[in-house]
């Protein structure tokens, strides 16, 4: 027998890597009409599996049991929605030979992407279609969107009932768009995979700081677009170019326990060199033609450090010129935020401050207080260092970010007492 808490913590698992894929590989046999339908069959399954397992064992091949499972409940429902047909075996032995295709690795990928595109329906508000298929297909917790859109919880989730009542009111179709409709919902597809990725490089929820399966699943889905020749535009090869300059860094930002560290301190020779080339090679692909995305900015801001000899010889000049022409077309905050935490580096950390201090949208953000408390700090004002520092900890969400804001916090507290 399973104890129940190694039943929870391996269907969590499975929950977040599986349940977008086996409803997206559902939705395709069922038929896109049926996609809620296909969300329902997968909670049926992992409910039995939370009801199975506990009394028995976990299976040898948990997700290929959920698969199993979840095809027999498709199968079901299919035979349920035919009921008349006089070809029920023939049937059958369609849907399980299509099935059996279905699970094969690639082809699950492909179906994810698929309905990725079926959920940024047009007629559904943009910010509704993400936050619906961040939920659906991308495995985020409603936690995690809001927080990559900086709004609380509660609009989240009001955001997807919309967009689902929307659907159903409409009557929208959920099917795949026509090649010729495919690149006026690729914007939306690619803020998904933008943010799939960036939840896996600085996860807002658990025990560690980064998820590299998101990250993996994110490079994987945007690199299939560069494949298809109808939509592999230069902003899809500079959304890869940014993916692959980020994540060439990404077991250089922990040491053996998971603690955070800080670009300043990372040792840089454990940078991913084949993954910063790729990305380079990615964001020259890009430059073909005349348009210039968010993408194409983001990946040379990330080609500035990768390219740097260490955090000193930071071109912080070069990145304040790209944080503008971002904040032109995107303006926010967060990227206000960089723009001011460049200009503290570029130039001093007074003029870092008085920039952080002018984004009143984030005063009580605690990455905008880490960064003035870092500020403080190299400007040897150690008890306003602390100040910010003490606010900072209890608004973060991440246990790691915790601890590394109690580690800065000991460190104004040990100056102090000198």
């Amino acid at each position: 027998m399973a104890s129940h808490e190694n039943v929870q913590q391996v269907l969590g698992h499975l929950f977040r890597h599986e349940a977008g894929k086996m409803a997206a590989v559902l939705t395709r046999y069922m038929g896109a009409e049926h996609f809620e339908i296909a969300e329902d069959l997968v909670q049926d399954t992992l409910l039995k599996a939370m009801e199975t397992w506990p009394f028995h064992s976990i299976p040898e091949n948990p997700s290929a049991w959920l698969y199993k499972v979840a095809k027999n409940k498709a199968i079901d429902f299919i035979r349920a929605q035919q009921s008349e047909s006089k070809n029920k075996e023939s049937f059958k032995l369609t849907i399980d030979n299509e099935f059996q295709e279905a699970f094969k690795e690639d082809e699950i990928k492909d179906s994810v992407l698929r309905m990725m595109f079926v959920c940024c329906h047009p007629a559904i508000p943009a910010e509704a279609q993400i936050a619906l298929t961040l939920k659906t297909l991308g495995g985020l917790s409603t936690t995690e969107i809001a927080h990559a859109f900086l709004v609380n919880e509660e609009t989240i989730a009001k955001r997807i009932y919309r967009a689902k009542e929307k659907i159903r009111e409409a009557g929208i179709k959920l099917e795949p768009p026509s090649l010729f409709n495919l690149s006026f919902r690729l914007d939306s597809v690619l803020k998904v995979l933008y943010l799939i990725f960036n939840e896996g490089y600085y996860a807002s929820e658990g025990q560690s700081l980064t998820r590299d399966d998101l990250c993996e699943e994110a490079m994987r889905l945007t690199y299939l677009l560069i494949q298809h020749r109808s939509i592999n535009l230069p902003k899809v090869r500079a959304l890869m170019a940014l993916m692959c300059l980020q994540a060439s860094r990404l077991e250089a930002r922990t040491n053996s326990v998971g603690d955070i560290i800080l670009l300043e301190y990372q040792d840089r020779s454990k940078w991913n060199q084949p993954l910063i080339q790729k990305g380079l090679y990615f964001l020259e692909e890009a430059s073909d033609g005349n348009e210039v995305s968010e993408y194409h900015v983001e990946a040379a801001i990330a080609s500035v450090h990768a390219l740097a000899a260490d955090f000193r010889n930071t071109k912080w000049g070069e990145l304040v010129i790209l944080y503008n022409v971002l904040y032109m077309m995107k303006p926010n905050a967060m990227i206000a935020l960089n723009r001011a935490i460049a200009m503290g580096f570029a130039q001093s950390p007074e003029i870092g401050i008085e920039e952080l201090i002018k984004i009143k949208e984030l005063q009580n953000h605690y990455l905008l207080l880490c960064a003035l408390g870092t500020f403080y700090l190299l400007n040897q004002q150690m008890l306003l260092a602390s100040q910010q520092f003490k606010k900072a900890l209890p608004l973060s969400i991440s246990n790691k970010e915790k601890e590394l804001i109690t580690r800065r916090l000991e460190e104004c507290n040990l100056s102090l007492t000198f």
